[in-house]
């Protein structure tokens, strides 16, 4: 089992990316923020099967499968969610929201951590010891202060 721990933890998986509205990674104090978790183009992604060359594991079919286990959203402010397997969602349903107190510059992510399951020539599933953690790529997000103002024509 060794082995497949090891070519599980050298699977590439998909790092999840993290979307915002309000978009363009610019918001104001106090305004509600809402984000989400979507899955690349690239990587192996949570549920899809990865089959491993036969030539590699002397003549057995090997195939992984990765799981979401866990996302993690972290707002650059010392604040996080999660873990949790909440993929958030778009305004005004999503339920993974974030309001920040100050204005300034903060680098926003979310980290996925996947457990795995493995079958060997076709074999029942069979859950793979550990965890594997990828980290999201940060987003910058500028915070900015508004100020009200009255003006008579």
């Amino acid at each position: 089992m060794a082995m497949i721990t090891d070519a599980f933890h050298k699977t590439p998986l998909a790092a999840p990316q993290l979307t915002m509205q309000p978009p363009g990674g610019k918001t104001l104090v106090t305004l509600p923020n809402f984000f989400q978790v979507s899955w690349p183009d690239r990587g192996v992604l949570p549920g899809e099967l990865d089959t491993l060359s036969a030539a590699d594991w002397f003549g057995m079919n090997i195939t992984l499968k990765p799981e979401l286990n866990s996302i993690t959203y972290s707002f650059g402010d010392g604040s996080t969610v999660g873990p949790t397997l909440n993929l958030g969602g778009p305004y005004p349903s999503g339920d993974i929201t974030k309001t920040f107190d100050e204005a300034g510059e903060f680098q926003v992510s979310a980290d996925a951590v996947y457990t795995g399951w493995v079958s060997i020539d076709g074999s029942e599933w069979i859950e793979i010891p550990g965890t594997v953690a990828i980290a999201g790529t940060p987003e910058r997000v500028s915070v900015k202060t508004a100020r009200n103002s009255l003006y008579l024509s």
